[in-house]
């Protein structure tokens, strides 16, 4: 299969994000960074808003709570955040490059801003026509069921179960074709046989409350997001998409058990200011959301998302070699899928 030899390429990219599960990093990233930057000329004289495509219970709207207390507890600026969801990203993008290019908007995205600049390159580039502020998350994906659900207890007997539906089987995923969680689900239904309909959410809580209700079969989503559910018990991961089981998961089958041979793609979730706005204003939010990374609350709470298990910082030029090479890849997953790129 063509795919696999284009996921391969990326699964290099992203192998040096590799870490083990048992390791963690004595110093953070960002320790050199001074503790203090001076503002420039009084900026900022208000608060900041932070532009979040998505909705606040998911992956997005954690990592922006986490962020914009992280910021703040440091610098002592209020950041009001503007929750706007819809079209996996397109709605608050859109909202976002409409504002004032002023410094006072941030935005935060994932790595579907990215992957619809692959697809359709007149959408915006977050390497280009923004300017990455700092990556805080990179993370890997799971398949969970929910817990007491008889028809199945395991990714085999998923499998075996899903395959005598005929198609009427479903999974809980994100909306948008081409996305990294729709990319995946492709290359385990081909690899396994599944006929599996995924129901589209592209807000996390109504994503997760179809699983716990039991409107859905399963869930394609990442452990951080739904560690409530897991911790609560609600929730099972069946399948981890990496090569290697993580110790925290070590019950937990991955893509090598599972037989699954190719290479995982992975979410990541950063911040971005309006490639116009000033310069000295640039330079000091850069200087306040990559030590706000470092900062002991921001820490705690990737510790607690499973956010530890990949490195997940990168700078602003960390951030636009990590985003040129994701559109780049994609542009190729998307060719050889038969989809449309513009």
């Amino acid at each position: 299969m063509k795919l696999k030899k284009y996921i391969a390429s990326i699964g290099v990219v992203f192998a040096t994000m590799a870490l083990s599960a048992n390791i963690a990093y004595a110093a953070c990233a960002t320790d050199g960074l001074a503790s203090s930057q001076a503002k420039p000329d009084g900026f900022p004289a208000r608060a900041l808003t932070m532009v979040v495509p998505y909705g606040p219970a998911g992956g997005s709207g954690q990592v922006a709570q986490g962020m914009a207390t992280a910021v703040s507890d440091l610098t002592g600026v209020s950041i009001n955040r503007d929750h706007k969801p819809g079209g996996s990203g397109t709605v608050g993008m859109t909202a976002f490059m409409a504002m004032p290019a002023d410094g006072y908007t941030v935005l935060e995205h994932i790595d579907d801003a990215s992957s619809a600049h692959a697809l359709d390159s007149s959408k915006p580039n977050p390497a280009v026509d923004l300017i990455p502020l700092v990556t805080s998350q990179i993370t890997f994906s799971q398949v969970y069921m929910r817990v007491g659900d008889d028809r199945f207890n395991d990714w085999d007997s998923f499998v075996k179960w899903v395959k005598a539906q005929n198609g009427r089987a479903t999974i809980a995923n994100v909306s948008k074709e081409g996305s990294m969680e729709r990319v995946t689900m492709k290359f385990i239904t081909d690899a396994t046989g599944m006929k599996i309909q995924q129901i589209s959410f592209d807000k996390g809580a109504p994503r997760y409350g179809a699983l716990a209700g039991g409107q859905v079969d399963a869930l394609f989503e990442q452990p951080g997001d739904v560690r409530k559910f897991l911790d609560a018990g609600k929730f099972k991961p069946i399948l981890t998409i990496l090569k290697e089981r993580p110790s925290v998961f070590a019950d937990v089958p991955s893509l090598t058990d599972a037989g699954l041979d190719f290479d995982p793609l992975f979410r990541f979730r950063g911040f971005y200011v309006h490639k116009d706005a000033p310069a000295d204003r640039v330079k000091w939010l850069q200087w306040a959301f990559q030590k706000g990374f470092c900062q002991p609350s921001y820490q705690k709470f990737n510790d607690s998302k499973y956010m530890t298990l990949i490195e997940s910082y990168r700078d602003t030029a960390g951030s636009r070699k990590l985003i040129d090479t994701t559109v780049a890849q994609y542009r190729e997953v998307y060719k050889d899928m038969g989809l449309e790129v513009k």
